[in-house]
């Protein structure tokens, strides 16, 4: 009897919750931002493509350099991205997907070796710098190399 009683009152239960919604409710699809007030709207982000630009003005997207990490600064915001994986050397180009707009102080570090040292550009990252292929294409230049 008990059992009985449980069923009937876990059944009603049921039903009540999934009658309680319209049919409206359940099948409008999400929509996202609801235009609810402190809601933020998504950000719009880049692909970053870093490459290197020679001493006497080469640009560079291929081969190995002496570099630990290309980094991106925001300047309103302070905030530092880096392509950082580990080790002293990497290749170009290195890619950098979620940049989002703004205006950037755009770096290399130094790798193991020492080897090289790197200056600093200054871009912005918006729709209008968006190459063909799809990147802002950011070329950190070399000051010095042994």
């Amino acid at each position: 009897m008990k059992k009985s009683i449980f069923t009937v009152s876990a059944v009603i239960g049921l039903l009540t919750v999934a009658t309680s919604f319209s049919s409206r409710e359940i099948a409008q699809p999400y929509k996202g931002n609801s235009g609810i007030t402190g809601e933020t709207p998504k950000t719009q982000t880049y692909k970053i493509r870093y490459g290197l630009l020679s001493k006497n003005g080469t640009k560079i997207l291929s081969g190995n350099y002496d570099v630990g990490s290309f980094l991106a600064e925001n300047i309103a915001t302070g905030e530092v991205y880096d392509t950082y994986y580990g080790g002293g050397f990497q290749s170009v180009p290195q890619y950098y997907d979620g940049l989002p707009a703004g205006t950037y102080n755009f770096s290399a570090m130094q790798g193991q070796g020492g080897w090289v040292g790197y200056g600093t550009v200054v871009a912005t990252v918006s729709d209008a710098n968006v190459d063909a292929d799809g990147y802002v294409t950011v070329y950190i230049p070399i000051i010095w190399e042994e």
